[in-house]
């Protein structure tokens, strides 16, 4: 896959100059050889990967506040991370933590304030039922389910006008645009990775959970961006991939921290095997999605051993929690992640141990001198 986030300057490594962002297909002008790599002198290279969910982000959000409130006094859990990735509401974990902020004050974001971002509908009986289900399912149809109004000021609170570049953690987000191409949104931790610092965390986040019927396409610019999860909701390799061409990294020095958001079970139905048309395959974009995710976890243990690779998910649920579901959301993960927690603690403390360092930016306001 040709990385669509980076774009070759055509001056001197020394210079660092930006060359000129294209219109159109971000692609243009992409590196046309091997990408230089940097040296990495540490032990371990540690890699956070957040799945996308909308609501259901409570459950990683959940695992690591309880990550940070056991084994940090509070610390954000980013801090011990050299790469996050995070695909729709796991891009905002992400964004979240890399700006700073504690999983705890993230989690508050969905359970504070979920209702606002997704507006429960009201109850109805008799009459009112059936006429307000069709109402919806027309609606639902013809249109997003939510405008992105509530979601936005949620985020431009927690993020303001900081841009993706101020992150202090590298950073791996995927979305795609109106072209229908596929888009990794990166932090300046390479020489070649000079358009995307330059957007606001709060265009990223909104870029990247931006899920088709739920919220209408965020418009960055001239550029029209729509949810990641579409291709890459379980981003693992995204960031595997990104970590191992961009540095001199030997994979078994990466160690790697998956957190999924609630899978549902994959079962063919009878309907589907003996007749096969539209309407039984309506979910075919969930199967793909999961389908993809035990992809990306498969490959991912290949490459760097399945010792140096947790993954902390709910797998298989019969009935999976709706991603804009809010009132059960609240009320069944947190103690998931409470249970996945006490299972896991022996090997989540591990990758809570030492801080890592901030990385050296190429490009924006954490340019290194």
């Amino acid at each position: 896959m040709q990385d669509r986030s980076e774009r070759v300057s055509q001056t001197t490594n020394s210079s660092r100059e930006l060359a000129p962002i294209p219109q159109g297909v971000r692609s243009t002008g992409s590196r046309r050889s091997r990408r230089p790599q940097q040296p990495w002198e540490a032990e371990e290279f540690r890699i956070l990967s957040i799945d996308g969910g909308g609501i259901r982000g409570i459950l990683p959000a959940t695992i690591l506040d309880l990550c940070e409130r056991h084994f940090l006094r509070g610390e954000s859990a980013g801090d011990y991370f050299d790469m996050i990735a995070g695909t729709s509401t796991g891009g905002i974990i992400a964004l979240g933590l890399g700006k700073g902020e504690t999983a705890g004050d993230i989690l508050k974001l969905y359970t504070d304030h979920g209702e606002e971002i997704f507006p429960p509908e009201p109850e109805r009986k008799g009459v009112q039922k059936v006429v307000g289900d069709w109402w919806k399912f027309g609606r639902n149809v013809s249109g997003v389910r939510y405008d992105a109004q509530a979601l936005t000021r949620q985020l431009e609170r927690t993020f303001g006008s900081q841009l993706y570049g101020e992150s202090k953690r590298r950073l791996v987000i995927p979305t795609f645009d109106a072209h229908t191409k596929v888009n990794v949104l990166k932090t300046p931790h390479h020489g070649d990775f000079q358009i995307d610092w330059q957007k606001r965390m709060v265009d990223v986040a909104l870029a990247t959970s931006a899920a088709p019927t739920y919220l209408p396409p965020h418009r960055i610019g001239t550029q029209v961006y729509a949810d990641g999860g579409v291709w890459a909701n379980n981003p693992v390799m995204l960031a595997l991939v990104d970590a191992l061409t961009c540095y001199d990294l030997d994979r078994h020095k990466v160690r790697i921290l998956s957190l999924g958001c609630g899978s549902g079970e994959l079962r063919m139905s009878e309907k589907q095997i003996s007749r096969g048309g539209q309407w039984d395959w309506r979910d075919i974009v969930n199967v793909a999605m999961e389908l993809s995710s035990q992809n990306a976890d498969g490959q991912a243990k290949l490459l760097v051993g399945p010792e140096r690779f947790c993954r902390l998910d709910i797998p298989d649920q019969v009935h999976p929690i709706p991603l804009d579901d809010v009132k059960t959301a609240k009320a069944i993960l947190p103690g998931e992640g409470k249970r996945l927690f006490d299972e896991g603690r022996e090997e989540l403390a591990s990758f809570f141990d030492n801080p890592r360092p901030t990385y050296p930016a190429f490009y924006g306001p954490r340019k290194s001198s």
